[in-house]
């Protein structure tokens, strides 16, 4: 049986190879378009509609996946350009009952991913070995993490709400 809050599993980290760093990175640069084929022809209800008990509904999800990655692409940039930063957590599940995530329809997040993911993207793309070791400092979970963490973190965070929405849809024959 699926498990209905990791449809993929937990993201588990793995050691630096190029052929998984242009994995990764093709997951980050790919990511809107999956998002948006994901949510082909969904009515607003279907949106409205929780991926799970108690979990959020996949207009929230969609919200979420931009809000997440744009501080995803801070991170990086301070990763990159301060020694260690100290990164500022945030509270994802009261971004998600703000009024833009309330009363926004998902394709503004949609769009937001397309130039965000396409900024983030070349961004990074030809980071040397040196530059993928950077780190982060996460107070909430008193974590050093580098930027080759993360970015697996972030690859498989698109893809593990990709796939709720996809989960979703197949479970309710949508």
């Amino acid at each position: 049986m699926i498990n209905e809050r990791y449809p993929i599993g937990h993201y588990e980290a793995l050691p630096f190879s190029e052929n998984q760093k242009n994995k990764w990175l093709a997951d980050i640069q790919f990511l809107p378009e999956e998002v948006e084929r994901a949510l082909l022809n969904l009515d607003e209800a279907q949106l409205h509609t929780p991926y799970r008990n108690e979990g959020w509904t996949l207009h929230q999800v969609v919200h979420h996946l931009a809000d997440s990655h744009m501080n995803a692409y801070c991170r990086f940039k301070l990763g990159l350009t301060e020694d260690a930063p100290i990164i500022k957590p945030y509270d994802e599940n009261a971004w998600t009952l703000l009024n833009d995530v309330s009363h926004l329809p998902v394709n503004i997040s949609v769009t937001l991913l397309h130039a965000l993911h396409t900024r983030w993207y070349f961004a990074i793309k030809d980071l040397t070995t040196t530059q993928w070791e950077r780190t982060i400092y996460h107070p909430g979970s008193k974590k050093e993490m580098s930027l080759w963490y993360l970015l697996g973190m972030y690859a498989w965070h698109g893809k593990h709400h990709t796939a709720h929405i996809k989960m979703l849809r197949e479970k309710n024959n949508w």
